[in-house]
């Protein structure tokens, strides 16, 4: 089905078009997910709620703006970012590990995904400990900056500097790698 095609019968409400778009889609959308929230239970309850999202807000898709699989694809990314900025999610990962990222994503994801994950520990390694733990908590976690200025009582100013710093780290690193 093309994607006009496709558009066409999502606005009109076409249960056939919908149960193609989910056998077509629904992998590569729960993958988009599940490489954000490890948790394949919570991971399928933000699927089914963006699934429903799409279908409710395909009128105010722009064709002008992008192909539909990407905007479909962020209101996934933007559905798994805003679970794990929830209270649930937070009180629950705050005991998680830069190990359990890195395993959990070798085991989420596919072969293009592992050439990603090499060197993520390595590189974590260079850093001191105060931007590792920053890095830790706000690419890992999903903590804003805000969050950990406030739960650690670090100076927000702080917190931003010590990212900046981890990263020209991470970018100076990189190539050795």
């Amino acid at each position: 089905m093309e994607e006009q095609e496709l558009i066409a019968g999502l606005r009109a409400k076409n249960r056939g078009v919908t149960e193609y778009l989910y056998e077509k889609y629904s992998r590569a959308l729960f993958g988009v997910i599940s490489r954000i929230i490890f948790d394949k239970d919570i991971a399928e309850e933000v699927f089914h709620d963006s699934f429903v999202k799409i279908i409710q807000k395909i009128d105010s898709y722009e064709e002008s703006k992008g192909r539909l699989y990407t905007w479909m694809a962020n209101i996934c990314r933007n559905s798994a970012i805003d679970k794990t900025r929830s209270k649930e999610i937070s009180q629950s990962s705050k005991t998680n590990t830069i190990e359990d990222f890195v395993y959990g994503f070798e085991s989420n994801s596919d072969t293009i995904d592992h050439v990603n994950a090499i060197g993520v520990k390595e590189l974590m390694k260079e850093l001191n400990e105060e931007q590792r733990f920053i890095i830790e908590y706000i690419y890992f976690k999903g903590y804003t900056h805000s969050e950990i200025s406030e739960e650690f009582d670090i100076p927000l100013g702080t917190v931003k500097s010590r990212v900046r710093a981890a990263i020209q780290v991470l970018r100076k690193n990189i190539d050795s790698i």
